[in-house]
């Protein structure tokens, strides 16, 4: 597993596009847009959910230079043993906390909750060459699925090509990885192992899908959209017809069952200190132009007044 890690100490002026968010901070609670916070964030978990939170990071730092924040990319699973453990004081994730990883939090007297920051799906894609418009979920468990034999794409529809198939995907300790087992197959974490190759590094299944043959895998929207350049997105039919995976299908929830939230879990102790409420308060107030920036799907003004409320919530004010 490889696990990507960021050290911002300074505005970053690719997001000069998004300067506008940070206005009307000025006297905010928290010291936020004054300057005088200081401290260290460390922030670890979904590779998918880094870009954003690197955003928010870069962004929030603009007003409060004093204020290391790393992020890494460890993936979800990953990300809160970390943060369970407290060695981070926020995790990361593209998939809801699990039940033991919050008995694991609960051993260390570390509470937490879940923190929406914006929209996702996980888009299946394939080699720029191969052409497989649409795939039912059904199809997708005959490629993907612990069971399937299938070795090439004619095995699993008479209407595909003979292309051999070529899987890349996320490794078990990816939310994305457990979110696509769960909905897509209808698996408890479970898919083939033969013939998949697997990286926690979401750049690496882009580099193999798009250099191989009959490649094809899964890994977050946003992901996709920074590489159409390199790749297809293949449109699910989860029942519904085939519907292709876009910002206005993950946001408005048609595009099913691979639609999904995207997720920051801040530990409750922590947002007793100023400058991770600061933060925190900073991100779900701007989440939708922050998303905007890292290329994601924005909140909704619903999702946001709930985001805004968990965050309330964790640091005491309502």
């Amino acid at each position: 597993m490889k696990s990507r890690m960021w050290l911002f100490i300074g505005p970053v002026s690719v997001l000069a596009l998004v300067g506008a968010a940070c206005g009307g901070q000025q006297g905010s609670s928290g010291g936020g847009g004054g300057g005088d916070l200081s401290g260290t964030i460390q922030v670890d978990g979904s590779s998918t959910v880094q870009p954003f939170a690197q955003a928010a990071a870069e962004l929030f730092q603009e007003e409060n230079p004093n204020v290391r924040i790393t992020v890494g990319g460890a993936g979800t699973g990953d990300g809160f043993e970390r943060f369970c453990r407290g060695e981070t004081e926020i995790a990361d994730a593209s998939r809801a906390i699990e039940a033991e990883e919050q008995e694991a939090c609960e051993k260390q007297d570390i509470e937490t909750e879940q923190v929406p920051v914006a929209n996702d799906g996980i888009a299946v894609v394939t080699n720029k060459q191969l052409q497989v418009d649409c795939m039912t979920t059904d199809e997708l468990k005959k490629l993907f699925g612990p069971d399937a034999k299938a070795t090439t794409y004619k095995d699993v529809n008479a209407k595909f090509p003979a292309t051999p198939a070529k899987l890349f995907t996320p490794g078990e300790e990816s939310g994305t990885f457990d979110f696509f087992t769960e909905e897509a197959l209808e698996t408890d974490a479970e898919q083939r192992t033969e013939g998949v190759q697997t990286s926690a590094d979401d750049n690496q299944l882009v580099t193999g899908v798009s250099g191989t043959p009959g490649g094809i895998g899964y890994f977050g929207y946003s992901f996709f959209e920074q590489n159409r350049d390199k790749l297809n997105a293949v449109a699910i039919d989860g029942g519904e017809g085939c519907t292709p995976p876009s910002a206005e299908t993950i946001q408005n929830g048609s595009y099913k069952p691979l639609g999904r939230q995207i997720f920051m879990y801040p530990s409750k102790k922590a947002m007793q200190r100023p400058e991770v409420a600061e933060f925190m308060r900073f991100t779900t107030e701007n989440a939708p132009r922050i998303a905007e920036a890292a290329q994601i799907v924005p909140l909704t003004g619903e999702q946001v007044s709930e985001a805004e409320r968990a965050v309330q919530g964790l640091s005491g004010r309502q």
